[in-house]
């Protein structure tokens, strides 16, 4: 039997093995084709969202829009629907684990919506509007199925919502009447609407973009010159929109993102923070619709915020007459979308007409609106909505608090805004692409963090941690304080 070989003495000890390599991180997985087309499909949506029907400006009044787009507009939404639904076909098995990490409660709007044509006074109305919130879902689920990573929310509409906000500068400099509103109305007049159709729908717009902008440089997700360009554009269409209400909520969204990702000491009562925010919000949603007593002295504080009188800029009397529309149908509505379909005499909207001789087109409240369209039925479904999304982002936060403040800011945006405008599950509004887009990413990301995606193994790889985004574990299972 052949012995070891022994080496000598005074031999040289034999020269060791060459260390191996450490094994290469994976690389991310590279879908092309699939992550340029859901990322132009975005891109259209928001435009959509955005600009008139054809572009048409001269046309423009201030209703809730056309009831039926134009040739051209329908086809776009066709072929949204057909981008949207395609890539969730594609990828069946990621959609299907995505929906099972999403938001209950956005889908069963979508169910709540597609029902109410049953006892809809416009069904017709009611199921285009159904195809269009079906759309939106199926679109922002495809965002997150093809070409997934981490960012891709805030790095897939940050771009579209600039360039729109830089348009409508330049679109005001070229052709400030197009632009810019030429209603005697003190409150329009001389307010930018830039390529939005209202100065609010701008406001609302900038505050977004300037959020995302705010949010890339305290994350440290862009350079500071590229960050503060960005700013620049949202915050001037910010101020030309005259938007007050959007101003506050920049204000309070930046000041929030400041808390979370730079103020170390403040992060951890995080929890606390929200839920004192939601009470405020609770107590002045219900002092807005007169439902408490002593409306004069708790409005006091947000009618110096916002510059508006103790009426909201005549708000109040749209709300006293949804008020008594809302009565007639209290428990299920009069179906999603079906009241405002322009000032017709044989349409319950007409009674605005009649009463103070203005057609607003919105309740101007998002929860007063869902409670006109869906009943209380509808409001209850849109408050667990909210719950749930503030549970999903507290839970991402303890891992990836850059991008939960992000989404937690958001939620901040619109829950104010909503106040005065309506922007809940509105299709006609860009804040429910926004919030829609927002929850299917959540449902993503909590899908990466269990471990069951294929991006689950390789998100850290080409996505290192800028900010310390992981809370120090405390007593009590490491939860956010």
């Amino acid at each position: 039997m052949a012995s070891a070989a022994v080496p000598r003495a005074g031999a040289p000890p034999p020269a060791p093995a060459p260390a191996q390599a450490p094994p290469r991180e994976p690389a991310p997985p590279r879908e092309p084709a699939w992550a340029a087309l859901t990322t132009l499909m975005t891109w259209l949506l928001v435009v959509l969202m955005t600009v008139p029907d054809n572009f048409d400006y001269a046309r423009l009044i201030e209703d809730s829009g056309p009831v039926t787009g134009s040739v051209v507009s329908r086809g776009l939404w066709l072929l949204l629907l057909g981008i949207g639904l395609l890539t969730v076909l594609a990828r069946g098995g990621t959609s299907w684990r995505v929906l099972r990490e999403a938001n209950g409660f956005l889908l069963l709007f979508v169910a709540l919506g597609v029902m109410s044509i049953a006892w809809s006074i416009e069904p017709e109305i009611t199921g285009r509007r159904c195809i269009r919130v079906f759309t939106i879902l199926l679109d922002a689920l495809a965002l997150v199925v093809a070409g997934w990573h981490p960012r891709r929310f805030q790095q897939a509409l940050r771009p579209v919502i600039t360039v729109l906000l830089l348009g409508s500068i330049v679109f005001g400099v070229i052709d400030p009447k197009l632009a810019i509103h030429q209603e005697v109305s003190p409150e329009l007049i001389g307010a930018w609407h830039g390529l939005a159709n209202h100065k609010n729908s701008l406001g609302a717009m900038a505050a977004i973009g300037a959020l995302f902008w705010a949010h890339a440089w305290m994350a440290r997700e862009t350079g500071a010159l590229k960050a503060l360009l960005g700013l620049g554009i949202a915050i001037t269409c910010l101020v030309l929109s005259r938007s007050s209400t959007s101003l506050v909520t920049t204000m309070f969204g930046t000041f929030l993102l400041f808390l979370l990702l730079r103020g170390h000491a403040l992060r951890h009562y995080l929890k606390w923070f929200v839920i004192v925010f939601v009470a405020l919000l609770t107590l002045y949603t219900l002092v807005t619709l007169h439902v408490l007593p002593g409306s004069s002295l708790l409005l006091k504080p947000i009618v110096a915020l916002t510059g508006k009188d103790f009426s909201f800029t005549g708000r109040a009397a749209i709300w006293e007459i949804m008020t008594d529309h809302i009565r007639l149908h209290p428990w299920i509505g009069t179906g999603l979308g079906a009241y405002w379909i322009g000032a017709v005499t044989h349409s319950p909207s007409y009674d605005f007409m009649l009463r103070i001789q203005f057609y607003p087109g919105s309740a101007h409240n998002g929860y007063l609106e869902i409670l006109n369209d869906l009943g209380i039925a509808g409001l209850a479904c849109l408050l667990g909505y909210l719950v749930v999304y503030l549970k999903q982002a507290l839970v991402l936060a303890r891992a990836d608090l850059a991008q939960a403040s992000l989404f937690l800011v958001l939620f901040l945006q619109q829950a104010i805004i909503n106040l005065s405008e309506s922007h809940w599950f509105s299709v006609l509004a860009l804040g429910f692409v926004i919030m829609t887009f927002a929850s299917t990413a959540l449902a993503r990301l909590a899908l990466d963090r269990a471990g069951t995606s294929p991006a689950a193994a390789t998100r850290t790889a080409w996505n290192p941690a800028v900010v310390p985004r992981r809370v120090p574990a405390q007593p009590g299972g490491g939860r956010v304080r």
